[in-house]
């Protein structure tokens, strides 16, 4: 009688492993689709960042192709060309300053600017939501959208209180109210877009 016992509990131990083995990929594939990761971009009006990666490409030039980081700084190095501030700048202001100092070395150079990793762009959720973190900002966003992003309020989330932290270039910051259940019934002018480094936090 003991043995079968024994032989009935090994049973259901190799059972729940097996079950843990199937399940364990699912939820591994389930946290990585979660992962947002923003688009590359070359919207000449994007304005570039520290810790943006940017592919810089340079017709028929090689050596001048690069894929860099921008610095903590806010600038970049060009082989030929040096040091150049890229924070700051848009994509087509800062394609336009590498034709024009190669221009010096090359005749009529062909340069096109893509920001490969928006890096710099992006706003935080945190509080009683869903999906807490960081997402990327490539694109125009509303607090609506934000918290969409954030997958849902959770229980007795206080959604007419929510408020948004905004820190400016010049350290300051300030705190701008957002009522959720006045947004969405209609009020939608109550819905301003996000801008890069705002933290919605909803209570």
């Amino acid at each position: 009688m003991k043995n079968c016992m024994k032989y009935q509990q090994s049973v259901i131990a190799v059972g729940f492993l097996f079950l843990a083995l199937l399940v364990a990929p699912v939820a591994a594939a389930q946290a990585i689709q979660e992962v947002k990761v923003a688009p590359p971009t070359d919207n000449p009006t994007y304005i570039i960042g520290e810790s943006d990666l940017l592919a810089i490409n340079v017709w028929h030039e090689p050596e001048l192709t690069r894929v860099l980081s921008v610095r903590n700084d806010g600038k970049i190095t060009m082989p030929l060309i040096g040091e150049l501030q890229a924070s700051g700048q848009t994509v087509e202001q800062l394609r336009a300053t590498i034709a024009t100092q190669l221009k010096r070395f090359l005749e009529n150079p062909e340069v096109a600017v893509i920001v490969q990793e928006p890096r710099s762009q992006f706003f935080t959720i945190i509080g009683k939501v869903m999906k807490p973190g960081s997402y990327p900002l490539g694109q125009r966003l509303t607090v609506i959208d934000g918290l969409a992003l954030g997958g849902g309020f959770k229980d007795f989330a206080k959604v007419g209180k929510i408020y948004v932290v905004r820190t400016h270039r010049d350290g300051t910051s300030e705190r701008l109210p957002f009522d959720y259940k006045k947004a969405i019934a209609g009020a939608l002018a109550l819905n301003f877009a996000l801008e890069t480094r705002d933290t919605i936090i909803v209570p």
